[in-house]
């Protein structure tokens, strides 16, 4: 057995189903390798795509998602994508197949430290040698996947890869539990809510790797309090329960913040400050922090509890704690999120996103994954789109990277073949990442893309224009019909809610991918994104 053969092997026992990258010839050995067997290799365009679909199956799955790319510009493009896994907690495995071991210390074509590029991006970065490479690669997986999860970096000479194996697979590392919170926590959380006139919960991102998030609803039931949400928690508490009161940080910031600043005591659940600063929302309320990783203090902030431990064991605490009166009002939270609904739609003549949106959610059933990229419709997704289904949307926030939307909706029709899977872009974002249509034709991948042209980097164009900026360097000049084809793929074109109806009825009927290019106005946005 080739040390690449011990590294698949390794790949497939953890239940890995594809890798994704770039070929070069220090790829090849691992290629050859993944060829005769179970796991999938995918050509991407771009070593960055591949990072960005590896890390949407580690979220989506919670087993490690795999890129690979050739050392040098394959590597610093991949650093991109990896970066998306690091700050949105997935894990991946993340391989540079490098130049043969005699020349990793000389400085020669392509070469760079790869272990220094990938250091501050990962939890690991770990060079595989010939007398290391069953046990590295074990605890590479075991790491990838212990709370927080996230990337580990491989490292994989030539020479290594193609020799003959000499070690031998680990037995693959249980995941250390987190321990219980202490007594003193939920004494300190008991008392706080006693005391409370308005407690508010607040759920995070970590909530999607709990067992059971949805047991969080007994306990806003049981003490009369509303729930919000961050973009990464969305569909793991329903948000069409009359509790429900919006997402944080996002689109009508300023109408969900009206609501938060009521709350005399902020209940936080699984919240990952990555996703947004307790700072820019919280202000002086008293918080309970609960997480599985404590949260930094600052200096304005005013911690009832900060604990970290076991999610699964806190939210059944809260479950079964007894109701205690409070003073939100139904009337209050109905008008609430009327008022938050009306604000999300502003009226005009032109066709606007809202529309889009509206449009394609009545379209979507309650399963459906709507995986959406980076820019003002980032905003307007998170606070207008409604789920009740966890794991249904597909999004980067902690990284944050334009052209995230195409490679993930992809990744998610891998993953969930048989459930309805739509990706959103932005017109910036798809002249980033236009070229991974050629994996959904090469796939067969039945995963329409939407792209909302504006003509405009609409999130640059509304904060130049609260900073009184002239505009320059946000206009794409996009907005020319599309030609009937991208890479192989049909595209149509929707100017208004007939011609966009039309076409998401075409593009879901297709059984392969589709491109619909909808012609909308930006200038809605100027209403909803920063108010």
């Amino acid at each position: 057995m080739k040390n690449a053969e011990l590294i698949v092997q390794g790949l497939e026992r953890a239940g890995v189903r594809w890798a994704f990258g770039v070929p070069s010839g220090p790829v090849l050995p691992l290629i050859e390798a993944l060829r005769t067997s179970s796991i999938r290799y995918v050509l991407t365009a771009s070593e960055t795509s591949a990072g960005f679909m590896a890390s949407a199956v580690g979220a989506l799955t919670g087993t490690p998602g795999v890129c690979v790319s050739t050392l040098g510009p394959g590597a610093t493009n991949l650093a991109t994508g990896v970066g998306a896994a690091w700050l949105d907690r997935a894990p991946v495995i993340s391989i540079t197949c490098n130049v043969e071991t005699p020349w990793l210390e000389r400085r020669i074509q392509m070469r760079i430290d790869h272990h220094q590029l990938f250091a501050p991006l990962t939890k690991a970065s770990l060079p595989l040698r010939h007398e290391n490479v069953g046990p590295i690669l074990t605890q590479a997986l075991g790491l990838a996947c212990a709370e927080p999860p996230g990337p580990v970096h491989l490292d994989l000479p030539e020479d290594v890869a193609s020799a003959t194996a000499t070690t031998s697979l680990g037995e693959p590392e249980g995941y250390r539990p987190l321990p219980r919170l202490g007594d003193d926590t939920y004494a300190h959380l008991a008392t706080a809510l006693q005391a409370a006139k308005r407690p508010l919960l607040v759920g995070g991102l970590e909530l999607g790797r709990t067992r059971h998030p949805e047991r969080l609803v007994r306990f806003a039931e049981a003490q009369g309090m509303p729930f919000a949400l961050t973009l990464h928690a969305k569909g793991f508490l329903p948000e069409s329960h009359p509790n429900y009161a919006g997402v944080i940080g996002r689109a009508r910031r300023t109408d969900v913040q009206a609501l938060v600043s009521q709350a005399d005591l902020i209940v936080a659940v699984g919240f990952d400050p990555i996703e947004i600063n307790y700072e820019e929302w919280a202000g002086q309320t008293p918080i309970v922090h609960l997480g599985t990783e404590m949260a930094e203090a600052g200096n304005r902030l005013r911690f009832v509890a900060n604990a970290a431990g076991d999610l699964d064991a806190a939210i059944d605490w809260l479950a079964a704690l007894p109701g205690t009166p409070h003073q939100w009002h139904t009337a209050d939270l109905a008008a609430h999120r009327a008022r938050l609904e009306a604000n999300l739609r502003p009226t005009g003549a032109g066709f606007a996103p809202h529309q889009v949106l509206d449009l394609l959610r009545a379209r979507l059933p309650a399963e459906g994954i709507l995986a959406y990229d980076v820019g003002a419709h980032t905003h307007q997704i998170a606070t207008q789109w409604r789920t009740d289904v966890p794991g249904t949307l597909v999004a980067t926030n902690g990284w944050s990277s334009m052209g995230f939307g195409i490679p993930a909706a992809y990744a998610a029709k891998l993953v969930h073949p048989d459930r309805t899977v739509v990706g959103v872009v932005g017109d910036g974002c798809f002249q980033m990442t236009a070229g991974e249509l050629a994996v959904g034709r090469r796939l067969n991948l039945a995963a329409p893309i939407v792209v909302l042209n504006d003509g405009w980097l609409s999130l640059l164009r509304i904060k130049q224009d609260r900073k009184h900026y002239g505009l320059s360097g946000v206009d794409l000049e996009t907005r020319v019909e599309p030609p009937p084809h991208y890479f192989g793929v049909p595209c149509r074109a929707a100017h208004g809610p007939a011609e966009f109806t039309a076409a998401l009825e075409w593009a879901l009927a297709l059984d392969g991918p589709s491109v619909i290019e909808a012609f909308v106005d930006g200038d809605s946005y100027l209403q909803t994104v920063y108010d």
